[in-house]
């Protein structure tokens, strides 16, 4: 008795895994262009929540040195008594690092999409886009690269030269007494502050919250939402180098 040869459904490639009208593969969420342009937005918004808390705490350290150390302590025990010591601080660390890289590789994979979709350059290049658009990409690489020197000078302490564990504000004086790292500092800033202009933008109408009646206002929050937060992490060093915080 001859076997009847058949597709298995279950396997890829089978009539399941296949658009009806086209019979090409489905595509994943995370496969599609939009899916990519979502992760991107949803994680974007993730580090921007945390750039507002984070600019809020540093701002503490215009109210003195125990004020600073007191909410740099608090870091570390918030959550107690449920949590353990340091438990809530990891628990932010990781959710944050997972936005980061989720960041990261979409971005990285819409723009090879996008060199794939354009393989030559434009004889004229539009001038239209902003200069926070045209820079988004070299903007993203340098605040990945500062993201590893601020871990390494105020969390690990490893560049940090005269570090002293357990004392926050003395750490943050420390290195806003060097010229490097008021440099490296204020342009890393500058370029979180054009990232977050246009990344707030383009997160909005990705998440379809853009519309006719509310691209003005979306504009605004995002200038007004760059400017405050690069304001608010740019006054640390300049208080620092003025002798305003010593």
């Amino acid at each position: 008795m001859a076997l009847e040869t058949r597709t298995d459904q279950r396997t890829p490639g089978g009539p399941k895994d296949r658009t009806p009208s086209t019979g090409r593969p489905r595509r994943t969420f995370w496969g599609s262009t939009v899916g990519k342009k979502t992760v991107m937005a949803v994680s974007g918004l993730i580090m921007l929540a945390y750039l507002v808390a984070h600019v809020m705490g540093n701002l503490k350290v215009f109210f003195g040195p125990d004020e600073f150390n007191a909410y740099g302590h608090w870091l570390r025990t918030m959550g107690a008594p449920v949590l353990h010591h340091e438990w809530a601080l990891w628990i932010v660390r990781i959710v944050l690092l997972a936005a980061v890289v989720a960041h990261a590789v979409s971005a990285y994979q819409l723009s090879r999409r996008d060199i794939r979709a354009r393989p030559e350059k434009y004889v004229h290049r539009r001038r239209r886009s902003s200069y926070a658009t045209r820079t988004m990409r070299w903007g993203g690489i340098i605040v990945a690269l500062f993201i590893v020197w601020h871990i390494l000078d105020l969390t690990t302490l490893t560049v940090n030269e005269n570090a002293q564990p357990g004392r926050p504000y003395e750490n943050v004086v420390a290195t806003f007494s060097t010229w490097y790292g008021n440099v490296i500092y204020l342009v890393a800033m500058l370029a979180v502050g054009l990232h977050i202009r246009h990344g707030f933008w383009s997160a909005a109408q990705t998440l379809g919250a853009g519309s006719a009646t509310r691209d003005r206002a979306l504009k605004a929050v995002a200038n007004g939402l760059a400017l405050v937060l690069t304001a608010g992490f740019v006054a640390v060093p300049v208080a620092v180098m003025t002798g305003v915080v010593s």
